[in-house]
């Protein structure tokens, strides 16, 4: 299976009901109303659920960058945020999409993705934050269930373009033919929505500087960004239309526009000079007081520790977004050929950068020597010393690289960044006592998680811990997770199979496959092919294993992972 097909594939695949791109979403929602008359086709539950699915197909496609440091950071961004939006208490998720485009998109349930492009492009966390707070604007305005309203009578459309998608990318050797009928079908509408885009993102406009001032942020930093990638386009492109930021379609910018939210910004920036001293909330208060707290991961986050260590956590986080984007031979010449070639480019922030990118290539002991005069100028940055920790373990320096991740799990216990890096130093190449420390360490960052490599990193700790049953449940866990649903289940179905399974092991496994069983007859009744199930149409509908017994078996999208 080729890279594009797949990607054409997911695009169609979230039109299904919903109608939504993940490179567009204002000009190309179809969500039905969460409030409204269109309640009664879906509830906000039902959102939610189809929010995390679609993060699954990403995760499925390798479209997702996941990684435990970068995903705190910008959920803790995203909830500092909410925290100042009109919504505090509504259910939000923010993820990093794998996309060089510049672009971020708003999906239902309040999922919220930031492609690593745009994040590679910012300067400051304030413009990050800009468009971060735009989209929580889309979401907080109610403008997917809006365009659902006033495009009810294009659904049937929709509807038609979507099975023909799905058909064309299923088909053998199809190509380029399920993005082509997706984008017929588009075009039909899209001029019935252009004036409706244009209002919504002004709203959006208008909401999101109202965030960012209440969150602490400069207010001017949305329309400044906004209008960077004007001036961008204007000196480096002539103005091409396929020369665009993908942002700037799917975000179209007018001097009015930038103009409106540089007026608006001055305003609030003028009523916090009138309010007293200290009533204006800043980064400190909110990490102390003022975060949504259901919602909150990890009130011990790497980037608290910023104004201690004088050393901005934004332009950290962009490098290591830059590495991990990236081939990792092309990105560590990257740094080694600008470190020596440009004067200004030798920073704390891209001396990072290269150290990442040198661990990426296997080069352990290089990196070691990257960091160290990191760390004598900055020596209580954690992000610094997680890296140091993990460039002495592949190193070889095993018991060095043990100290600094006990050290660091002793000042953040619940760090699942620290957590999966000391959980994997003390699984390989350890004992069985070490690996059991580890399982335990990670098992009660499972509640509620659904990040698969967590999953993975249990397991395996369990495994070598003596505990196959456990490992089995989260390897299952971790597939699901991925998007792979036949895998978790077929998974799953071998280890209700073992004999030595107690009545509670038995019971959770057989509830997962009650949950799962809907989910993966749904998808063969549909015929529609995954990685892990590449031919649907020759299978027959999976049976359920067991029964239900008195307990409502609800789907795989409903179950409280």
């Amino acid at each position: 299976m080729t890279a594009r097909p797949p990607r054409r594939l997911l695009t169609a695949l979230l039109f299904a009901g919903l109608s939504f791109a993940a490179q567009g979403q204002d000009r190309d929602v179809r969500l039905p109303d969460l409030g409204s008359s269109a309640n009664a086709l879906i509830s906000p539950q039902e959102a939610q659920d189809y929010g995390a699915s679609m993060l699954r197909q990403m995760r499925a496609l390798d479209m997702v960058l996941d990684d435990p440091l970068l995903d705190d950071y910008i959920n803790n961004l995203g909830y500092r945020l909410v925290a100042g939006s009109e919504k505090p208490k509504e259910h939000f998720s923010f993820f990093i999409a794998r996309e060089n485009v510049i672009n971020a998109f708003a999906a239902p349930g309040g999922y919220i993705a930031v492609n690593s492009g745009l994040i590679i492009i910012t300067n400051s966390e304030s413009e990050l934050a800009g468009v971060i707070a735009h989209e929580i604007g889309h979401i907080t305005q109610n403008h997917l269930q809006r365009a659902f309203e006033a495009s009810k009578k294009d659904t049937p459309l929709m509807a038609l373009v979507l099975l023909g998608a799905i058909a064309a990318g299923a088909g053998a050797g199809a190509g380029d033919a399920a993005g082509a009928i997706l984008m017929g079908g588009q075009g039909l509408l899209m001029q019935r929505q252009i004036n409706f885009t244009r209002k919504d993102e002004i709203e959006a406009d208008r909401a999101g500087i109202q965030t960012l001032a209440n969150a602490g942020y400069d207010p001017n930093a949305m329309a400044s960004f906004f209008e960077r990638m004007e001036d961008t386009l204007r000196v480096g492109t002539g103005g091409e239309r396929g020369d665009v930021p993908a942002l700037l379609q799917d975000h179209p910018v007018t001097m009015d526009r930038i103009s409106d939210a540089k007026a608006r910004a001055n305003g609030l920036l003028a009523q916090q000079k009138l309010r007293p001293s200290g009533s204006t909330l800043d980064k400190s208060q909110w990490e102390k007081s003022t975060a949504p707290i259901p919602y909150v991961k990890d009130p011990t986050a790497l980037a608290a520790r910023e104004a201690k260590d004088n050393l901005d956590t934004f332009l950290l986080m962009r490098e290591r977004v830059r590495v991990l984007a990236s081939d990792p031979t092309q990105i560590t010449t990257y740094y080694a050929t600008s470190l020596q070639n440009q004067r200004g480019f030798d920073t704390p922030s891209n001396r990072y950068g290269y150290a990442l990118a040198l661990l990426r290539s296997n080069r352990g002991a290089k990196a070691v020597d990257e960091l160290q005069p990191l760390l004598t100028a900055y020596p209580t940055n954690q992000v610094l010393r997680l890296a140091m920790a993990d460039a002495k373990l592949q190193a070889g320096r095993r018991a060095e690289a043990l100290a600094i991740y006990a050290d660091l799990n002793q000042q953040s216990p619940r760090n699942r960044a620290i957590a999966m890096g000391y959980a994997n130093a003390l699984t390989e190449g350890g004992s069985q006592d070490e690996a059991r420390q580890a399982a335990t360490m990670l098992m009660p960052m499972l509640d509620n998680n659904d990040e698969p490599e967590l999953y993975r990193t249990y397991a395996r700790a369990s495994n070598k811990a003596g505990d196959a049953i456990r490992a089995g449940e989260a390897f299952a866990d971790a597939s699901y997770l991925s998007g792979r649903p036949f895998d978790a289940m077929e998974q799953l179905k071998r280890l209700l199979q073992r004999p030595d399974l107690d009545y509670y092991a038995r019971a959770r496994i057989q509830a997962r496959i009650n949950d799962l069983t809907p989910l993966v007859m749904e998808l063969r009744k549909r015929k529609i092919q995954t990685d892990d199930n590449p031919d649907g149409r020759s299978q027959q509908p999976l049976q359920n294993t067991g029964h239900c017994q008195g307990r409502v078996c609800f789907s795989a999208e409903n179950s409280n992972r």
